[in-house]
């Protein structure tokens, strides 16, 4: 499908890593880099995996497509709640990566799209940061049913409405799968509004600090910058907060 297409390379395709602690313990050590494993043989080169990737998205689309000419067909469409996401996002490149795991923008940032014109108004868009823990307390709200006091998620539905502020100002990551898939190092972070800390588990003990207003592209680990120390001193605090309340997990 995509023969002949140029795909360009991501800024950050030929970054050297230097200045990264938690890049250079998680990354060098993780085998979901483009030409490094076995187990995606599509991925030995840019190319591949973003023309495979890019193919895979067109065909859901076509999909999606089907499922919404069906539904008008039968004269349902507006009375359908229609829910589109994905379970994580996807390295295309940056810093030679593919895949996800890591806890960097374009693996954890993931599209959330509701289309139910009988209570969300076309062309809505709000910014609040929600997680897959907020699906099934949406649909619980579609539905007309109460969300149980123990769901950890919130609906949707309010923030469609109006803007909330308050709605989540920080939330917590974890990646446990060591030593597979793909030999990404077990790490932990928090990630706020406007703020990234990531903390690589296996000794010696790495961590990243990221101003996401300032620097999107997590190019300038400020960790170890003195005029961050409080903001620092305030994540890991709360980081620890986040994993202590956090239910246990099965083994």
């Amino acid at each position: 499908m995509y023969n002949g297409t140029s795909i360009p390379k991501p800024a950050s395709f030929d970054d050297d890593l230097k200045g990264y602690p938690g890049k250079a313990t998680g990354f060098v050590a993780a085998e979901n880099k483009l030409g490094t494993t076995a187990s995606h043989p599509a991925c030995g080169s840019l190319e591949g995996v973003a023309k495979n990737y890019y193919a895979g998205l067109v065909a859901v689309d076509e999909n999606i497509g089907r499922i919404l000419h069906y539904l008008e067909e039968k004269k349902i469409l507006d009375d359908t709640a229609i829910v589109h996401t994905s379970d994580h996002g996807y390295f295309l490149g940056e810093w030679r990566m593919f895949d996800k795991r890591l806890m960097h923008e374009p693996s954890i940032r993931v599209p959330m799209m509701i289309r139910y014109p009988r209570r969300i108004a076309a062309g809505t868009v709000r910014q609040e940061m929600v997680l897959d823990l907020d699906v099934a307390p949406t649909f619980l709200d579609l539905a007309g049913l109460p969300i149980p006091p123990r769901m950890q998620g919130k609906s949707m539905l309010p923030v469609a409405k109006a803007t909330d502020p308050e709605f989540r100002k920080e939330w917590y990551y974890e990646y446990y799968e060591w030593p597979n898939p793909e030999a990404v190092p077990p790490h932990r972070g928090i990630r706020t509004e406007r703020y990234k800390l990531i903390h690589y588990l296996l000794e010696p003990n790495e961590f990243e600090l990221y101003d996401l207003k300032a620097d999107p592209m997590e190019s300038t680990n400020l960790y170890a910058v003195p005029e961050y120390a409080k903001i620092r001193q305030h994540l890991l605090q709360r980081l620890e907060a986040l994993r202590s309340a956090a239910p246990e997990r099965n083994a």
